[in-house]
């Protein structure tokens, strides 16, 4: 078989490899699509109450879009027939600057542009994309370990879910993970360039320093009183919350932590757990003190997603149109993860751009004739002329 005849490998099934995999499917080309995890996704987690993986879940990693200003996002949850709703905010919004007073209440302002959720959570959209792939197309627990250029080809090692190592070839490599993660998780042979190297692993990781915490009630109280869910705190540990209901009805609150990696790794879940809960109650009255379950994710623990320097924020990624890889790999490997985004890179929408950017990428690469052994090159019509 020759290299342009192998399957497209793909590093990563979170939002932006499964696009990839999708548009790539759909104009005619074969893939494997390689996950580390045991479940798809990446940073798009929908669990129920339990912390498992559901069809009708709360959102541990994004949950927002705005199909106005992000287009490509609208187009494929519309294309893929999956309904969305509006975050809630109607109601009064909590403000709680110091300690030592009281929580204040403000008149709520609309939203412009307005937040929308998926119905069913995000996590419909990897369902979605994955269901129209090609069965057996899809192999999880598989770490991505290096990468050898051979010749024409990329000869990647990964380990598999057995703890097995394994090794698949191809002309061409889609990683759809995190540049920072891939700089520090997978070797290259040669080594990739000084430069594209520390651009790698100096990108922050969206959602990596990050924790969302989730109270789980059997109604959404907080809005028989007139207030939207919406709260900003200065005295914490949640610093910013909002309504997570679920378009079924499910009453939760979520909240973003405002405690750095290491302090929450010194405090332990436990004891954030109980403070979240006390706060909540603080703001939105005693029946925020007994939920009937609480979820926590802590992103900077999870290995898949944050490496050592996530632990403490260092902002957003910035939009850069610059190559991600040098000459030497440039026509073998592409990195379609969202922070690679030339527009909206680290949120969903970075995600599509990234991959729809890297689909066509590598279809036209694919699809590029290939020069006849032994043909002459065509003549121009000048050396027609002269001839």
């Amino acid at each position: 078989m020759s290299s342009s005849d192998r399957a497209v490998l793909i590093v990563g099934a979170g939002l932006a490899g499964l696009t990839v995999a999708h548009l790539i499917h759909r104009a005619g080309l074969d893939f494997r699509l390689l996950e580390a995890r045991l479940r798809l996704g990446g940073r798009i987690l929908s669990v129920d109450e339990k912390g498992l993986p559901a069809g009708d879940g709360f959102d541990l990693g994004p949950s927002w879009f705005w199909p106005d200003m992000q287009p490509s996002l609208g187009r494929l949850v519309e294309s893929l027939g999956l309904a969305s709703f509006a975050q809630r905010s109607d109601g009064d919004v909590l403000f709680h600057r110091f300690s030592r007073e009281a929580p204040q209440r403000f008149g709520g302002v609309g939203q412009a542009p307005v937040s929308m959720r998926v119905v069913g959570g995000t996590a419909s959209i990897v369902t979605a994309l994955a269901a129209g792939l090609p069965e057996g197309s899809i192999e999880l627990g598989a770490r991505a370990t290096a990468a050898r250029l051979d010749g024409d080809e990329v000869e990647l090692s990964f380990v598999d879910g057995s703890g097995a190592e394994r090794m698949d070839r191809s002309s061409q490599i889609v990683f759809a993970l995190p540049p920072r993660l891939l700089e520090a998780t997978v070797s290259f042979t040669p080594g990739i360039d000084a430069v594209s190297a520390r651009r790698w692993r100096n990108t922050p990781t969206w959602m990596a320093p990050h924790a969302k915490f989730f109270a789980v009630y059997d109604r959404p109280f907080w809005r028989e009183k007139g207030l939207s869910g919406t709260a900003q705190s200065m005295v914490g540990p949640l610093v910013e919350i909002h309504d997570a209901t679920t378009a079924s009805g499910k009453a939760a609150l979520f909240g973003f932590l405002g405690l750095s990696g290491e302090d929450r790794a010194s405090q332990g879940k436990d004891a954030i757990v109980a403070s979240c809960v006390l706060q909540l109650a603080l703001l939105f009255g005693p029946e925020a003190a007994e939920p009937r379950a609480t979820l926590i994710k802590d992103w900077a623990t999870d290995p898949l997603t944050a490496t050592n320097r996530d632990r403490a924020a260092a902002g957003h990624p910035v939009a850069d149109r610059r190559p991600w890889v040098g000459e030497r790999w440039r026509d073998h490997i592409v990195l379609a993860g969202s922070e690679t985004s030339a527009r909206e890179p680290g949120y969903l929408a970075g995600a599509v751009n990234a991959a729809e950017g890297a689909a066509a990428s590598l279809i036209a690469r694919l699809r590029a004739p290939r020069p006849q052994v032994g043909s002459r090159p065509a003549q121009s019509s000048e050396d027609d002329h002269r001839r």
